[in-house]
């Protein structure tokens, strides 16, 4: 189900907690969401949906992406970007890494590690910082 976009910098900056298979139907809502956005968003969090677990979504290369308990393990390559995010308003400047190795679940809460690079891997940085509490 489409869920609405939560703005609020007090839910936002919470760090989450960890997502169990339970919330299978939370990734499926962030997936809906995520495409129903998809025109001006690639990337969310559980937390932009007002649900404080540490679920992600993105686009990869458009192939939909849905993450439980994502870690960042590795990075490397580290340069500036400014990101924009559905639930603040502007822009922001942030640190990011060029690539990343990432821990996480699948949806089968099978455990996975893979690496992404570029603009996969700075969408990935950009929702784990939101499953941090991190508001940038």
């Amino acid at each position: 189900m489409i869920q609405e976009i939560c703005r609020d910098e007090a839910i936002l900056s919470q760090e989450s907690l960890p997502a169990t298979p339970e919330d299978l139907s939370i990734g499926m809502d962030l997936l809906e969401t995520l495409e129903a956005h998809q025109e001006h968003c690639v990337g969310m969090a559980a937390n932009m949906i007002g649900i404080n677990k540490r679920i992600i979504v993105f686009d990869d290369n458009g192939t939909p992406v849905l993450m439980f308990n994502p870690v960042i393990l590795k990075k490397s390559g580290p340069y500036e970007a400014e990101e924009g995010c559905l639930s603040l308003t502007g822009t922001r400047k942030t640190k990011r890494w060029k690539s990343i190795k990432v821990q996480y679940q699948n949806a089968a809460f099978q455990l996975r590690f893979k690496t992404y690079t570029g603009w996969t891997a700075q969408i990935i940085q950009h929702e784990i910082d939101h499953c941090d509490g991190i508001i940038i």
